[in-house]
């Protein structure tokens, strides 16, 4: 089959080599990502395509790196519309690469691609990503196993000046067993307005020690839970029943529970504190705002 022999990416010559022609290379089967690096077009726009593209143009030995390392290790971050590559020595310019020198002691491998350690993507970021996004960054690299808190903790410690200020308070508020990045913010805007921190996934066990529920964030203490509702279950018929009926079986066993849409954490976030406030105080605890860093991060609409 014409080109079956083909990578990822190739050159014109290892196209020609591999029987596909010049005009059929420049036909609607096949893009040009870089100069004289082609991919088929079904893939051209696959991240990790493009991020061996990168690679094929840039000086040995570089890595991926920064955002675009982030997402091929799993993590969340706002996405950069360029390839971001470290590279050991020398410079390299090419629209649509973003390059920066970087000596890299460890490399880590995502589908064969080399890309800085979750660890050392974590603590480069600090350079450009503010508190929360760095937090989710962090929270969702530990959900895929890439790292741990406490090796971003590490790490963090390590680097020097502003950057490195942000890099340790960031890691410091990275929690195993997040599940999603608006699960983050939610906890961080309560954290950041000097709210007690919830418990990160929570299990509670029936007497014969079977797992029965888990809390996504919650004062167990209190028997206070304040979780984030993604529309998407709205969406869903069976999963909006299943969620009534969790909330009424919590009903029975005493347990409260503050149910949180995206307008509270994006466009209403002062009325989210003042609902977990009045939750908080109600279970018999006198909490309330005490810091407004929660402003800088969380702007009301």
């Amino acid at each position: 089959m014409e080109g079956s022999s083909l990578p990822l990416v190739f050159s014109r010559s290892e196209a020609v080599a591999a029987g596909v022609s010049v005009g059929r290379l420049r036909g609607p089967a096949y893009r040009q990502i870089f100069h004289d690096v082609h991919s088929r077009a079904s893939d051209s726009r696959d991240l990790r395509v493009r991020a061996v593209a990168a690679l094929r143009v840039a000086p040995e030995g570089a890595l991926v790196a920064r955002r675009t390392a982030a997402e091929l290790l799993g993590g969340v971050v706002p996405r950069s519309r360029e390839i971001e590559v470290a590279l050991p020595s020398g410079r390299m310019r090419v629209r649509g690469v973003r390059a920066r020198r970087r000596v890299s002691t460890s490399t880590a491998r995502i589908g064969g691609v080399p890309v800085t350690t979750a660890e050392d993507t974590f603590v480069d970021l600090a350079g450009e990503l503010g508190l929360v996004d760095l937090v989710v960054l962090g929270d969702s690299l530990v959900a895929r196993r890439r790292t741990t808190p406490e090796a971003l903790v590490a790490a963090a410690a390590a680097v020097r000046g502003r950057r490195g200020a942000l890099a340790r308070r960031a890691a410091g508020l990275v929690r195993a067993g997040v599940d999603s990045p608006m699960e983050s913010r939610l906890r961080l805007l309560l954290v950041l307005a000097g709210l007690p921190e919830p418990v990160v996934n929570h299990i509670e066990y029936d007497e014969w020690g079977r797992w029965v529920r888990r809390y996504d964030l919650s004062y167990p203490d209190l028997r206070l839970a304040v979780e984030y509702d993604g529309r998407q279950h709205a969406e869903s018929q069976r999963q909006w029943e299943r969620d009534v009926e969790r909330r009424e079986e919590l009903d029975v066993e005493g347990w409260r529970i503050v149910v949180v849409l995206a307008k509270g954490i994006y466009r209403e976030p002062e009325r989210t504190l003042a609902r977990v406030t009045a939750a908080l105080a109600a279970r018999g605890c006198p909490a309330r705002v005490t810091s407004d860093e929660w402003r800088l991060h969380f702007p009301s609409a």
